[in-house]
């Protein structure tokens, strides 16, 4: 769009079934992760529909960065929620996650039902070095952009140890990292500097709906009394949920699991994942390190977040507890509960936190703690990527005989060709996982 073109008055503002439909659509093609999504929702919302400014659409960026949780779905919440209050915040939330709930239960379905079949066994061959290549990408991605000097990285090599050595719990080490990060910060300021991060930009479109000097709406106005009573409404409705689930010990324990690990989401989804991992294949058992790594190869290639991982898990807890005889209605249970406890803080966070960011709209700083989490969820991610390549590698392996039988030299190839895929030559995650798909059925049918 040229100057001469750029219009003079905003658009007309969109009534909530316009709205709807819009966030129905980013449901099913909200793929790329969060980049991908951040970037999709700025090119629609503030570049070709102007429903917000540049810089209100990256002063709500800011502050979904700080929160644990999806930052892209907390953005969508946060931005509808400007235009149409309460219900526009549920609205783009549930639509945002909605589409991957379904395919993610429907593929865990057929995983369950179908994943003894030589040719889809092939095919999950293929997949999981590949998965070894994006998670150890995943490291090197926020690795680089994070570990700045010498003692950022040396918080990472720490959080490696405590996590693969002494089998240290994810949240422990998130503790220990905030606390060297507020010390440092202290004494160290300099090294504990946060680098990069969304800041402000010049660029104009057109006047927008909710503009830069656009007051906030009434039901964005901040008070003391509003954010006391609408935590207490959460922690009621939480609370309910628990008691609803109290019969069913295996969906109680997702709830009170989910519920800690959608606080735990600090530095995005890959941070989460080895805390689900050690508490939903080590600690309960509702599912095994292959069956995880097959989840989380079908939720990078489905849109929506990719915590979406807790519904795969959740319908497999549920099936492999048994919550109910039939095993579809396991399954559900077992997703819908793991989704819910997952997203209801992010929801928690615009309602109630958002016309505090609203009143106090100036630069949002995270102090060092953050960025010492940051450094060590580096080591943790590196951590996960270890353990699927073990699992990988020595698929017969077990923590008694760590190398016992045979070591599989063929997705090591995969694993390493993948890697430098990714790494040198920038390609689309799905591409991969698809070609690696092909690959391990190609070779099923060699065997």
């Amino acid at each position: 769009m040229t100057d001469t073109t750029i219009p003079t008055t905003p658009p007309p503002t969109p009534t909530l079934g316009e709205a709807f439909k819009y966030w129905l659509k980013l449901g099913f093609i909200s793929f790329g992760g969060p980049a991908g999504q951040i970037s999709m929702m700025h090119q629609e919302l503030v570049e070709r529909r102007r429903w917000i400014s540049e810089h209100r659409y990256l002063h709500a960026l800011n502050y979904c960065m700080l929160l644990p949780g999806p930052e892209a779905i907390q953005l969508a919440i946060y931005i509808s929620w400007l235009m149409h209050g309460i219900k526009g915040a549920v609205m783009a939330g549930v639509l945002f996650f909605l589409p991957a709930f379904v395919l993610l239960s429907l593929l865990a379905g057929i995983y369950l039902n179908f994943g003894d079949v030589p040719a889809v066994q092939g095919i999950f061959y293929g997949i999981k070095p590949a998965v070894v290549a994006v998670v150890l990408f995943a490291a090197w991605r926020i690795g680089s952009k994070s570990l700045k000097n010498e003692v950022l990285m040396a918080i990472a090599a720490l959080a490696f140890i405590g996590i693969f050595f002494f089998k240290l719990d994810f949240p422990w080490i998130v503790l220990a990292a905030a606390i060297l990060g507020a010390i440092g910060g202290k004494l160290m300021p300099a090294k504990f500097k946060a680098g990069g991060g969304h800041g402000a930009s010049n660029k104009a479109y057109g006047p927008a709906i909710i503009d830069d000097d656009t007051p906030p709406p009434a039901h964005a106005a901040f008070s003391w009394s509003k954010l006391i009573g609408t935590t207490a409404i959460f922690i009621a409705l939480w609370a309910v949920s628990m008691s609803l689930i109290t019969g069913a010990p295996a969906l109680h324990n997702m709830g009170e699991f989910f519920s800690k690990a959608a606080f735990l989401t600090i530095g995005g989804a890959y941070a989460v994942l080895p805390y689900v991992y050690q508490g939903a294949v080590e600690h309960y058992g509702w599912l095994s390190g292959p069956d995880m790594m097959a989840g989380l190869a079908l939720g990078e290639t489905t849109p929506g977040p990719l915590i979406m991982i807790v519904t795969w898990v959740g319908y497999m807890g549920g099936v492999t507890k048994q919550v109910f005889a039939n095993p579809v209605a396991a399954g559900l249970a077992g997703a819908t509960a793991a989704t819910f406890f997952t997203f209801l803080p992010s929801f928690w966070f615009i309602i109630a936190g958002g016309p505090l960011v609203e009143s106090t709209r100036g630069e949002l700083k995270f102090t060092a703690p953050l960025t010492a989490i940051t450094a060590a969820v580096v080591g943790v991610i590196l951590n996960l990527a270890t353990f699927f390549a073990w699992h990988t590698f020595w698929p017969k392996a077990t923590d008694a005989t760590p190398f016992a039988g045979p070591f599989d030299v063929i997705p090591v190839i995969i694993a390493a060709v993948s890697f430098v895929a990714l790494w040198k030559y920038k390609a689309d995650i799905m591409e991969v996982i698809g070609v690696c798909a092909l690959l391990g059925l190609a070779l099923s049918f060699i065997h």
